[in-house]
């Protein structure tokens, strides 16, 4: 759990700053700048169960949200692009499966599977892991951005989590967890995803 007190503390500084929390018209202006709605909606209709029957049509939607995304470092679209479209059919399949597994079925063994795939070319990323999920479901699943999920850690004083660079399952569903369990105790206005919550954390550190 994240330290409660300087939860908060930072709850109250940002509320005073943004009354409304993320209603408020400088919060929404962020979030349009980062057209998060846009890409929740193209996620979700792109992620559905039926959709990954066309293993080419929804590769090429994961490529899209990646390249769109600017949570994604810009080091990381290209070669996430590259990679997708260089598997052969079956490779295709096999990414297009553990997404689905990630989303629809046995989160474990997708989210395993995947990391297994990327990890051929190393490019089993946090951001390139976590992001789909994020904006498929954004008040259950959380994106992992390496220097905001350490500086969270660090500055809120979480205990026995370690965050490591290579994805693993471990670590995401403990992290997970946590973010849960913060946003219920501060108010909703600050949760309205787990993105914008992340958003809040990350405005509460130190510069």
């Amino acid at each position: 759990m994240l330290n409660l007190k300087k939860l908060k503390l930072a709850e109250v500084e940002f509320l005073q700053r943004f009354p409304g929390g993320f209603s408020h018209p400088d919060m929404q202006a962020i979030g349009k700048k980062h057209n998060v709605t846009k890409m929740v909606t193209f996620a979700q209709e792109s992620f559905t169960k039926k959709a990954s029957k066309d293993i080419d049509s929804y590769a090429e939607n994961m490529i899209k949200v990646v390249s769109r995304s600017s949570m994604v470092s810009m080091f990381e679209k290209p070669k996430f692009r590259d990679f997708v479209q260089r598997l052969d059919p079956s490779e295709k399949a096999f990414l297009v499966k553990s997404l689905n597994q990630v989303l629809h079925g046995k989160q474990q063994a997708g989210f395993e599977a995947m990391i297994e795939l990327l990890d051929t070319e190393k490019l089993a990323k946090w951001s390139l892991i976590s992001i789909i999920p994020a904006y498929y479901a954004p008040t259950t699943e959380v994106f992992v951005k390496p220097t905001t999920t350490k500086n969270v850690i660090n500055h809120f004083d979480v205990k026995d989590l370690i965050y490591k660079p290579r994805p693993s399952w471990d670590f995401y569903q403990r992290y997970r967890a946590i973010i849960s369990a913060a946003k219920d105790e501060v108010d909703s206005s600050l949760s309205p995803s787990n993105p914008a919550f992340s958003g809040f954390l990350m405005m509460a550190m130190p510069k």
